[in-house]
């Protein structure tokens, strides 16, 4: 196998098959990073006299055609080639011969794939905010639309008091406002750069690490080269845990809707189209999507706990075991933005069951709202509570009132307006990166 590191001794193939693992492929998911990468490492390289401006034009026109070739999805490693930064350097000494032999001077394969996942996570976290804000106004959308339509709420999985479809959506509305922060904090972890701390203690050349974070957009570097380094793993566990907060609610989303579209309960359902049947039961309608996402969700918010994991037990400095990340990370990633999309795309086929509490099964859900009306009349809650409650075991219980809820985020009073403000300010990360 061709190596950047040969010095003359090869490993056997058993040995180079169980270390290179899936990286051939998982790599070519960080190409363009790494030719960005090497773009804004030249042109630092320039500055401080390592290169001169026509090897740099030599070399940048070089990375651009590589670039083009990797957008029309014509770029691979070739057979034997280890993984994507050996590959690049391999093109361009190919095409160039002895120019192409500088581009790494000042930088190790260590701060190189650091550099490569930072950009990479950059564009993911980036498109996963995209994808939050889409749910986030469907969510919203449909709570305004439906905030008058009442609906069973349940604790211990039995029914307790009103609820509507307008505070079901707007709760998932509102947990993604906090995914949204704890995608940002990930977001402010990714976005430092490693550039120039090379194998994790640095090097003799006067490297301008300013300049490279400022051509790659990086508000700041991994100012110390060990702390640097020691980011590998710990931004892609930021990542797998704000992945696991979004996770968790579309989790909590796919259960309800697995449960309310069941017929025993009727709340919502979906077009035929959108269901799954039995090979067996032609009156079958499942939830396949919903359990899926469900599913799907619990292996997003486990790769936290597998990464972390992963990261322990190793002293600070390189080792190999960080290249196993990317066998976590990237599946998860691919995970995520799936269950986001299809959630997006069944809730604007979703249809609401406007009659549920006239089944008598909810005749007692307004308990507590007649123990509030005898309260506001004078009573003592306590005595209150226990005449209803007798009622409810004589099975005399009446409730023809009206219900009054005005405090901030009951079924009269959503603050859907306020919570957008959150999330308006939750998603923007130009003011404080």
């Amino acid at each position: 196998m061709s190596t950047l590191w040969n010095k003359g001794t090869a490993c056997t193939e058993e040995v180079e098959k169980f270390t290179v693992g899936n990286d051939r492929e998982l790599d070519l998911k960080l190409a363009k990073y790494d030719v960005t990468g090497s773009k804004a490492h030249i042109r630092m390289l320039e500055s401080i006299g390592l290169l001169s401006k026509e090897e740099l034009e030599t070399l940048t026109a070089a990375l651009d055609r590589i670039l083009d070739d990797i957008g029309k999805g014509n770029f691979t490693l070739d057979e034997g080639v280890e993984d994507i930064h050996s590959q690049i350097e391999f093109l361009l000494c190919a095409e160039l011969g002895e120019v192409g032999k500088k581009i790494h001077s000042g930088r190790s394969r260590n701060d190189q794939v650091l550099l490569d996942i930072k950009l990479f996570l950059r564009d993911e976290i980036l498109c996963l905010r995209k994808q939050i804000l889409e749910l986030f106004g469907k969510l919203q959308s449909l709570s305004e639309r439906n905030k008058d339509i009442l609906m069973p709420g349940y604790t211990h999985a039995q029914p307790a008091m009103p609820s509507s479809f307008g505070l079901w959506f707007g709760a998932y509305a509102e947990s993604l406002v906090n995914d949204m922060y704890m995608l940002h904090a990930a977001y402010r972890v990714v976005n430092r750069n490693p550039l120039g701390s090379a194998a994790g203690y640095g090097n003799s050349f006067p490297l301008d690490r300013e300049m490279t974070a400022g051509i790659l957009g990086f508000p700041s570097l991994d100012y110390n080269s060990i702390a640097a380094q020691m980011s590998r793993g710990k931004a892609e566990m930021c990542t797998a845990a704000a992945m696991g907060c979004i996770a968790l609610t579309l989790n909590k989303f796919a259960s309800d809707c697995c449960q309310y579209m069941c017929p025993n309960f009727g709340f919502i359902k979906f077009p035929d189209a959108l269901t799954t049947g039995s090979s067996i039961m032609p009156h079958k309608k499942n939830p396949d999507v919903w359990e899926m996402v469900r599913g799907k969700c619990n292996r997003i918010m486990a790769a936290e706990n597998e990464i972390s994991l992963l990261c322990s037990n190793m002293p600070h400095g390189y080792h190999r075991d960080y290249q196993l990340l990317k066998d976590i990370l990237f599946p998860t990633l691919e995970l995520m933005h799936s269950c986001l999309d299809i959630s997006s795309y069944m809730l604007d086929y979703i249809q609401i069951n406007g009659n549920i509490l006239e089944n008598p099964l909810y005749r007692h859900l307004f308990t507590v709202e007649e123990v509030n009306r005898r309260v506001l009349e004078g009573v003592p809650f306590r005595d209150a509570y226990r005449q209803v409650g007798q009622e409810v075991n004589r099975g005399a219980f009446h409730f023809e009132g009206e219900i009054h809820h005005t405090h901030p985020g009951s079924i009269g009073n959503l603050c859907n307006d306020r919570i957008a403000v959150l999330m308006e300010e939750a998603a923007d990360w130009n003011k404080r990166r």
